[in-house]
């Protein structure tokens, strides 16, 4: 019995790895949103205004990782919640910065 409960638990995802892929995932999105506003010549109100709803999926994938990342760790919901949260908002902040910056080079990101 101890050796299936080792191998169950060996084999259920870590919370760090789902933190890793939903996070890929998230600022995928972000950066292909990102480079579609900036071919469609957006102004930043606009592409600020759709950035939360167009990666809205990847979003919530990512903060229920760090949620549970966070709890697994010993973090109450609460702050698990807002550590989730923040890291959300820093990825907008910063993608909205990158996105004046390309814009007023008129450039775009490599790939």
């Amino acid at each position: 019995m101890l050796i299936t409960t080792l191998l169950l638990a060996a084999m259920a995802p870590a919370p760090t790895g789902a933190v890793d892929t939903t996070r890929a995932a998230f600022t995928k999105c972000l950066r292909d949103d990102m480079k579609k506003a900036l071919e469609a010549k957006k102004e930043e109100a606009e592409y600020e205004l759709g950035l939360k709803a167009n990666c809205s999926t990847q979003a919530d994938a990512f903060r229920a990782a760090v949620i549970a990342l966070g709890r697994s760790g010993g973090d109450s919901e609460k702050v698990a919640s807002e550590d989730a949260d923040m890291q959300i908002e820093d990825y907008h902040a910063n993608f909205t910065d990158k996105f004046k910056d390309y814009k007023a080079n008129n450039s775009l990101p490599g790939e």
